[in-house]
């Protein structure tokens, strides 16, 4: 019995190992600030394969790791749409990717999925990582984690890495809008100020 015990103890170890091993890699290799982003062609909730060069008029894009299940990922939903709403018209829409396992989070499945964008009326892609290809290639850790690309000659520049802004639950308190702020000072032409902050929220399930 013994043993029993121990060979589980073992796997469960060897197994979080591997998880933890995961994310620290994503945050090694990850974009960095100024890095070109590979382009990808995600499954969005309404069944269609979605691309960033799908959107040939966007002066670039914020991208957005989040999920159904995290209180941070739900505690920033609204405002998530309230960016969407305020800066697609301004050529910098919001692409929404879910990089959970579903087999570890069923709550974050396909299904789940495109029940919560009924439910919230999202008006902008909401995609799976399907077998968690995309979310290492930015670096993401979290859900949140957040990303603004600026779309130039030779593609699309990370301009912007980190939180959404400074109240992580309660959109009440917020004080600084770093994401706004990056964006704003792309539109104006000006240099953003605070390039990257620490991503706040749920580690991604793997």
């Amino acid at each position: 019995m013994k043993t029993v015990v121990k060979f589980c103890f073992v796997i469960v170890m060897m197994l979080c190992f591997s998880a933890f091993s995961n994310i620290e890699n994503s945050i090694k290799n990850g974009y960095k600030i100024g890095d070109v982003v590979e382009d990808f062609s995600l499954k969005n909730v309404d069944g269609k394969m979605i691309s960033l060069s799908d959107f040939k008029e966007a002066k670039g894009f914020i991208v957005t790791f989040t999920c159904n299940t995290c209180p941070y990922a739900i505690a920033y939903e609204d405002r998530i749409i309230a960016l969407n709403n305020k800066y697609a018209p301004m050529g910098y829409p919001v692409i929404a990717i879910n990089p959970n396992n579903p087999a570890v989070k069923p709550g974050d499945n396909f299904e789940a999925m495109q029940a919560r964008a009924r439910e919230k009326g999202f008006t902008f892609p909401y995609l799976v990582d399907e077998g968690q290809k995309v979310y290492p290639k930015f670096g993401a850790t979290k859900t949140p984690h957040n990303y603004v690309l600026k779309k130039v000659d030779k593609g699309l520049i990370v301009k912007y890495i980190g939180v959404i802004d400074d109240s992580s639950r309660d959109a009440n308190a917020v004080k600084e809008k770093f994401l706004e702020n990056a964006v704003d000072a792309l539109l104006k032409g000006e240099v953003i100020k605070v390039k990257e902050t620490k991503a706040i929220g749920c580690s991604i399930k793997v």
